[in-house]
């Protein structure tokens, strides 16, 4: 048997404008999706997903989990080879934690295990990176898969993966996730960018040059320690979010709630249309009457911090 884990994640800026150019500044979740994979006789794969979290992810997930588990398989070189594939582990699976990014992971890490092809974590990046565009498209930058992977604070360029950086925030700062409910379609959201950008170039390009900026200065904020700043831009990240018509009306609700609660910054995080949104809520006092607020509302919340050595 074969065992293997993989990080979940928040984005802190850039996503979407990753693909454009923008900077992706992502940022750890101390949870993982574990995955064991066994070898079977007869060919079949059969799945044993037990990952608890928004009612109805993982059934609506299961094509592309499918899918995802054979684009490895190949690549790997066991196509055909059958496989029990058990994911568990602490990281619930909500919308925007990188939930599909770690089970790739996972499993690349216990496929290597099981058969002893000794994976390099770059080699167990690129595998999790192909098992994700079953998730979201043959264009996915691979941000989640990388978090995923290495943990850590982490920059990332699309098209420059070999350039990717591990930071260490001195001081970690405290946030909420705060989860909407809405299990989101990446795939969909991410190909309907692509779409009105046929129609809207310009404006779309103009928006990505700004959420260049903002990544950039959001990162030597957060390396800084300019919680003030990391908030100010955290937010306006969320404004050009939701310029490209990716957020949804109970993403802006608990963007709203956060601020009006006191949180520094908030925004939406990961591909949107549902999922998740990060506030940030520098101190245990202040992260609490954040999550509390948005509890009394009925939404599902994770206290989390971010930053810290890997």
């Amino acid at each position: 048997m074969g065992k293997g884990s993989g990080f979940g994640k928040v984005i802190v800026f850039g996503e979407h404008f990753i693909i454009y150019g923008a900077p992706g500044i992502v940022a750890p979740i101390d949870l993982t999706t574990d995955a064991t994979g066994t070898r079977r006789g007869d060919g079949k794969i059969l799945i044993d997903d037990r990952r608890v979290g928004t009612p109805g992810y993982v059934e609506s997930k299961r094509e592309q989990q499918i899918e995802s588990i054979e684009r490895m398989s190949r690549k790997a070189g066991l196509d055909g080879v059958g496989l029990d594939i058990d994911l568990g582990g602490a990281l619930p699976v909500f919308s925007g934690l990188g939930a599909s990014g770690a089970s790739c992971v996972a499993f690349a890490r216990a496929v290597s295990d099981e058969f002893g092809l000794g994976l390099s974590d770059a080699e167990i990046n690129d595998l999790a990176h192909e098992g994700e565009r079953a998730y979201h498209g043959e264009k996915t930058a691979g941000l989640d898969n990388l978090a995923a992977t290495y943990g850590g604070l982490l920059r990332f360029e699309k098209g420059k993966p070999e350039d990717f950086e591990c930071l260490a925030i001195d001081h970690p700062v405290e946030v909420v996730i705060g989860n909407t409910g809405i299990v989101a379609n990446s795939k969909a959201v991410i190909d309907g960018v692509g779409e009105r950008r046929k129609t809207r170039k310009d404006e779309y390009d103009a928006l990505a040059e700004q959420a260049k900026t903002v990544g950039e200065s959001g990162l030597q904020a957060l390396v800084a320690g300019d919680v003030e700043e990391v908030g100010r831009l955290m937010n306006e990240n969320h404004r050009l979010l939701q310029a490209i018509e990716v957020s949804c009306p109970e993403l802006d609700y608990l963007v709203d709630l956060a601020g009006k609660e006191g949180a520094i910054g908030a925004k939406q995080t990961g591909s949107g249309g549902g999922g998740c949104m990060l506030a940030l809520t520098p101190g245990a006092d202040l992260q609490e009457k954040v999550a509390s607020a948005m509890e009394r509302d009925g939404y599902a919340v994770l206290r989390a911090r971010i930053g810290g050595a890997r």
